[in-house]
């Protein structure tokens, strides 16, 4: 069960950091985040925006083990288990980073976000078929539009098959 005050104060304590994410002050955000861990090392969104910093900055071991260190915390957060699995992806990391998505699949069938990242993590090992499955299955859930023109540019090239034209994106 989760503590609603305890909860409350966590995202209390980390709106100043998500501001600077969006601003894009990925330097300041890190800064304020580590604040936030140092006064309370058991708040999950602050290692998950940790993550998105790391991330953003470019280091991809340290945003691998802030979202490790988030879902200690928060086993259930489906954004720290996405973004683990495509860092995990990216890094090599393909045999972890499956596990990381089938996880988030066990949570929340059919999340698209965990169909897509699934279906990277077997294109990058190589199984075309595993991976057209899910990302097909990905864009059943009406992604936004460049992302999936981009799975779709993606599924185009598995046969040689020519691209097909993008949809409409809707007004």
């Amino acid at each position: 069960m989760v503590d609603d005050a305890a909860d409350a104060a966590h995202w209390d304590a980390v709106e100043e950091a998500t501001e600077l994410l969006h601003e894009e002050r990925y330097s300041d955000a890190l800064e304020n985040l580590r604040d936030v861990i140092k006064q309370n090392a058991n708040n999950p969104y602050a290692f998950y925006f940790l993550g998105v910093a790391l991330f953003e900055v470019g280091e991809l071991p340290a945003a691998r083990d802030a979202y490790r260190a988030c879902l200690m915390r928060a086993p259930t957060h489906m954004g720290a288990r996405v973004a683990l699995c495509h860092v995990m992806r990216t890094l090599g990391e393909l045999r972890d980073a499956l596990r990381e998505g089938m996880t988030a699949l066990s949570q929340v069938p059919g999340d698209g976000d965990a169909l897509h990242a699934v279906g990277l993590v077997y294109h990058a090992r190589g199984d075309l078929v595993a991976s057209r499955r899910y990302l097909e299955a990905f864009l059943a859930t009406h992604p936004e539009y460049e992302v999936g023109h981009e799975v779709q540019m993606l599924l185009a090239t598995f046969n040689d098959e020519p691209p097909r034209a993008p949809e409409a994106e809707p007004s």
